[in-house]
């Protein structure tokens, strides 16, 4: 199992070889990125939602519930994705989980501690929200503008990125052109 390296706290790996050079030496790589690392295993397959796998699955989770609900499929946006991730790396290190103030897109925010979260828990979340919403009235019984923002017509593209680290993960999605526009229906 991989093991989450804590930058504040230096941790040894144990030693493969042996004493009488019998067995063979286990190879430890340090695979870092933006804001963490990982000891893995030599050989060992990336996890299934590792950052070159994020926006297909994000994109294809958007666009799962865009079909569920007769919407045009979303196109991603490396340009949002820049921007999402640049939010979520922010929120992380100040520790807080809040809008972006005066963004010019669309942004749906998720947060988990103590867990993992996949881009198909994040999305389903937010699409949960559909119970809240009422087409006729076009209003929310309790929260539902992450799932209209999901589901918003006019809206094209998506962009997401995720931060990660102290048992906390800090998902961000932003959306052009931005739905949830006042007196204005999802679809």
């Amino acid at each position: 199992a991989d093991h989450t390296w804590d930058s504040n706290v230096y941790a040894k790996p144990r030693s493969c070889v042996s004493h009488d050079m019998k067995t063979a030496v286990c190879v430890l790589i340090l695979l870092a990125g933006p804001g963490d690392a990982q000891w893995r295993r030599f050989g060992q397959k990336p996890e299934a939602a590792g950052a070159s796998t994020l926006p297909r699955e994000m994109l294809a989770a958007h666009n799962a519930v865009r079909t569920g609900a007769g919407i045009p499929a979303l196109t991603w946006s490396r340009e949002l994705e820049s921007t999402a991730r640049n939010w979520a790396n922010a929120l992380m290190a100040r520790r807080q989980f809040k809008h972006r103030p005066d963004t010019p897109y669309g942004e749906n925010l998720f947060e988990i501690t103590g867990d993992s979260a996949s881009p198909g828990d994040v999305v389903n979340a937010w699409a949960a929200q559909a119970r809240d919403y009422d087409y006729r009235s076009n209003s929310c019984r309790r929260v539902c503008g992450h799932y209209t923002q999901v589901i918003w017509s006019d809206t094209k593209q998506v962009g997401c990125g995720v931060a990660r680290g102290r048992g906390r993960e800090v998902w961000v999605c932003n959306y052009n052109p931005p739905g949830n526009v006042v007196g204005q229906r999802p679809y």
